[in-house]
């Protein structure tokens, strides 16, 4: 959480103390993907007293700020960056000498967050700030001249160029209101929470709480989130600065700068071992998730099959009652028949087809319980087999605790095959994608850019319908062909949901999903990952749900 929206609102108003009245005197850097602030009281043309660094690290896995005691400026391959924000003319006059020694930097006038963004600005005199950008794998530093951005630290990221200081807070309706109004959907008032804080919600709530009672929950994540606490902790096997108390708390502290620092510390300075060791740790525990999720699934489907009649008793029930229906032969049958249920002692309803005979009834009812067994017996062959990876998940994690060196990690992980390419046959549409199911059609989602061209081009056929957010990066989704059934309206709309919900348009209140079959869709040679090209489409308006 060190670059989230509540630790960054509170982050400003102890950097406004230390940097408003001093000078940005330079901005360089060393590195590729690192860039050194130094502010400073001028002393002189030439010199300056009472510095303060901020070392910013802005890498597409990992960006962050360090404030250091001292930066030690190397006298090669180091470059001076954002000029126009730094050299004043001291008669007034910019622009006529271009030497950086001879001007004093621009005063720090504030800083500031902004509403419900991942971002925090330094505020200058002559309309200028800097913005750091911290928005997922785009971290940027934008400097803006009132509301127009007049240079970036990494121009690859050209969409920044297009930014509006002036639009960067997002006012978001967060009132219990808004909240009935959503359909109980947290997400969408507060997508600042991030995964720790939802991830909090769920453990606090046990997974049983939910639409009118989990609100006073999220009141009270919000005051934590606001109380100023700061927590060192290690979540998921990587040191974390959190402002919940989660995972294994190592250090707190009220204060945001020290700790940004003990964090930015703690992270860089992992040596390779504890760096792969929980890389690994964390890939054992995603897979335990999804064999415990799919044992839940099937035994929920199992014990789904025990309520009501089988398929199978069905069949016997109205073969025992053929001499009730006053059908002559040949002729259709009644589309329900309500028969004295021998397994249950109640009467009950049997649903037949009126195109068909009752003795025809009957043998549908046995072709569905014959396929009933093959699904009873795959489905608890699954349990089995999913209880075993279970097994095997916990014995990994324990011998890789027990691993004190890198050759050991090493040697272990490509022994137990735990990398994807080396597990056991090819990974199916199941385990590399999200999956809903609706009335028995199955919605596939892709998980990133590399994920969508997988299920695009790969486990899509030109049958399939292909669905995706209008005009901005997000998920492909596919609705996989059935034989013989049109796509029904309502799954087309739940899946263009799902869409919506899996794009830059989450929190928009409606949004236009493209709809159309995979056979309009190509990827011509040369396209980034994830994009495609459309030749045919339709478009639907829909409300950005999730699972």
């Amino acid at each position: 959480m060190h670059t989230n929206y509540y630790f960054l609102r509170q982050l400003g108003p102890a950097l406004a103390t230390q940097l408003v009245g001093l000078r940005l005197m330079e901005c360089f850097s060393q590195d590729r993907d690192e860039i050194v602030l130094v502010f400073a009281e001028a002393k002189g043309p030439l010199s300056y007293y009472r510095p303060f660094f901020i070392k910013a690290t802005l890498r597409p896995d990992f960006s962050g700020l360090f404030f250091a005691e001292t930066v030690r400026r190397a006298r090669t391959n180091s470059v001076d960056l954002f000029t126009k924000l730094i050299e004043v003319d001291t008669t007034g006059s910019a622009g006529n000498d271009s030497t950086p020694a001879n001007r004093p930097g621009r005063l720090v006038t504030g800083v500031r967050s902004f509403l419900n963004e991942r971002c925090l600005g330094i505020e200058l005199t002559d309309g200028y700030t800097l913005v750091f950008k911290f928005f997922g794998n785009r971290p940027n530093l934008i400097a803006f001249e009132h509301d127009t951005v007049v240079d970036l630290f990494n121009h690859r990221l050209t969409s920044d160029n297009d930014l509006q200081l002036d639009q960067l807070d997002r006012p978001l309706d967060q009132s219990y209101e808004a909240y009935v109004a959503s359909g109980y959907n947290h997400r969408a008032l507060f997508p600042t929470f991030g995964k720790e804080v939802n991830e909090w919600l769920t453990e606090k709530s046990n997974g049983q709480l939910a639409g009118v009672d989990q609100w006073p929950l999220i009141q009270d994540t919000l005051a934590l989130l606001n109380a100023s606490r700061f927590y060192l902790t290690l979540w998921h096997h990587q040191p974390t600065l959190s402002l919940l108390p989660i995972g294994e708390v190592q250090w707190e502290t009220d204060n945001p700068i020290e700790a940004a620092n003990r964090f930015f510390v703690s992270f860089n300075g992992q040596n390779t071992f504890e760096r792969e060791r929980g890389s690994w740790l964390r890939l054992l525990d995603k897979r335990k998730k999804r064999a415990g999720a799919l044992i839940d699934a099937a035994m929920e489907r199992l014990m789904s099959r025990d309520e009501g009649l089988s398929h199978e008793q069905m069949g016997h029930l109205l073969l025992a009652n053929l001499h009730a229906i006053d059908v002559p032969p040949g002729m259709k049958s009644p589309e329900r028949l309500t028969v004295y249920d021998l397994y249950h002692e109640q009467p009950t309803t049997l649903k037949l087809k009126p195109d068909l005979s009752p003795q025809r009834n009957a043998e549908n009812f046995y072709r569905k319980a014959k396929n009933e067994k093959i699904e009873e017996e795959h489905l608890t062959a699954q349990v089995t087999a999913q209880e075993a990876e279970l097994v095997k998940i916990d014995d990994q994690r324990q011998a890789l605790a027990e691993l004190t060196n890198l050759k050991e990690l090493r040697r272990y992980v490509k022994q137990q095959g735990l990398t994807n390419e080396q597990t056991a046959g090819p990974l199916t549409a199941d385990q590399l994608f999200k999956e809903v199911d609706v009335d028995g059609f199955r919605i596939l989602i892709g998980r990133n850019a590399r994920n969508n061209d997988l299920l695009t081009q790969r486990f899509a056929y030109k049958e399939d319908l292909w669905l995706h957010a209008r005009d901005v990066t997000g998920s492909h989704v596919l609705i996989k062909y059935r034989a013989g059934r049109p796509f029904p309206r309502n799954v087309i709309e739940r899946a263009a949901e799902l869409a919506a919900w899996y794009s830059k348009r989450r929190t928009d209140s409606l949004c236009p999903v493209t709809v159309t079959p995979r056979k309009y869709v190509r990827k011509p040679k040369g396209l980034a990952e994830g994009q495609v090209l459309i030749e045919k489409e339709s478009v639907v308006m829909v409300v950005p749900k999730g699972e």
